[in-house]
């Protein structure tokens, strides 16, 4: 029996044991968040449910422990001062990499998911203790991002967060992808919908809140704003591309936190998400048909993967659409929506997804170390024998 059929056949003998997991969150936002923080959202999640499938779970982030999971706080505060900032985010890498060391020597570990940007330089050092590590690529494959990916080649397995993000980049080291998911019964189902349309998310150019307040006054329906508003970019946008555009009819509500977000979305006619870019995947929508409302957006990246056209919303090929579809938006079941959530984005697939990715880079990394270990006496036999060929020489 080779070594590589070993690994497969005991580790198929514990496949059904716990794992021991370090999830890694970003040091900006409370895990859960209050308000802003998708990536935080996700991963708070991710580990409640990990743990309640019966896994060891500890996260690594910064603020208040507020899921079921081992919390390890590595700041004396959250700092969503510094989002986009590169201090915060290598200065976060290096202390996860000390916790991560102090874990493994004292609990043990078997897998460490990242869900930063800095933190997947740390895989070279994991991997010397023997640790493979996953990354979920939240963000878009850009320019930028690209070359980041391909340049930590093997090093990490990759997860992405819809269909369309890991077909934009085939030839990244992807180990699987789960979408994004949420625990539906946290979101309020109403069916009778007050009359106006939502905008809410961060307030960019690619994101098109600009394009949201033109096609609601095309409509004539009242627009209330919500959205971050915090950097400089975000307030140069608001301030030269929204705020002109605005009547006595619109409402700027500023940055819902978690309860006043789930009032919004209960209550919205429809959710507008306009987006321009290759949106990786968008939250919001399935925020929103947990609450029974529907979606109109713009065809972009994971948005027919999230949308049923006709069904929970609408999806635009381009925004002189949008006003049409914002009135058709009366004949859309809000109920469809909720059951359209809750089969397809539910967090018990988060979890299921996930597990079976963490058994498979297990499974792997252990291959991967057999061979290894199988390469080295190998080579280190070779040299026994040249040295005894030259001794009889």
């Amino acid at each position: 029996m080779r070594s590589a059929d070993f690994v497969l056949w005991s580790d198929g003998l514990d496949a059904a044991r716990p794992l021991r997991i370090v999830l890694v969150a970003p040091p900006y936002f409370d895990i859960p968040p209050t308000g802003y923080g998708g990536v935080e959202a996700v991963v708070a999640d991710l580990a409640d449910t990990l743990v309640a499938r019966g896994h060891h779970v500890t996260v690594l982030g910064a603020g208040a422990a507020g899921t079921a999971a081992q919390f390890m706080p590595l700041w004396d505060r959250t700092v969503p001062e510094r989002l986009g900032e590169p201090y915060p985010e290598v200065m976060h890498a290096l202390k996860v990499r000390g916790a991560v060391a102090r874990v493994a020597a004292a609990d043990g570990i078997d897998i460490v998911h990242d869900h930063t940007f800095a933190g997947p330089l740390n895989a070279p050092a994991y991997q010397a203790l023997g640790l493979p590590t996953v990354v979920t690529v939240h963000g878009p494959i850009d320019e930028d991002l690209y070359p980041y990916y391909r340049e930590l080649g093997r090093d990490v397995g990759l997860v992405a967060i819809s269909d369309r993000q890991r077909e934009l980049a085939p030839d990244l080291n992807w180990i699987g992808r789960v979408h994004n998911a949420l625990r539906i019964d946290d979101w309020p189902y109403q069916a009778d919908k007050g009359d106006y349309a939502l905008f809410l998310g961060r307030f960019a150019p690619y994101k098109g809140a600009h394009l949201a307040v033109q096609a609601a006054h095309e409509v004539g329906i009242p627009l209330v704003i919500a959205g971050k508003c915090n950097e400089p970019a975000e307030k140069a946008y608001f301030e030269e591309c929204v705020r002109p555009l605005l009547t006595d009819n619109d409402h700027v509500f500023g940055e819902a936190d978690a309860i006043s977000k789930r009032e919004l979305l209960a209550g919205a006619r429809c959710l507008l998400f306009p987006v321009q870019w290759e949106e990786p995947f968008g939250i919001v929508m399935i925020e929103a048909m947990a609450c029974g409302t529907p979606v109109v957006a713009l065809r972009g990246g994971a948005v027919p993967e999230v949308v049923v056209h006709g069904v929970t919303g609408f999806v635009c090929e381009r925004p002189a659409d949008l006003p049409a579809a914002i009135e058709q938006t009366r004949a859309i079941d809000p109920l469809a929506c909720r059951d359209h959530v809750a089969d397809n984005f539910d967090v018990a697939r988060l979890g299921c997804g996930y597990e079976r990715i963490y058994r498979k880079a297990v499974r792997q990394s252990k291959i991967q170390s057999s061979e290894a270990a199988a390469t080295d006496s190998m080579q280190r036999l070779t040299g026994v024998a040249d040295l005894g060929d030259k001794a009889t020489a």
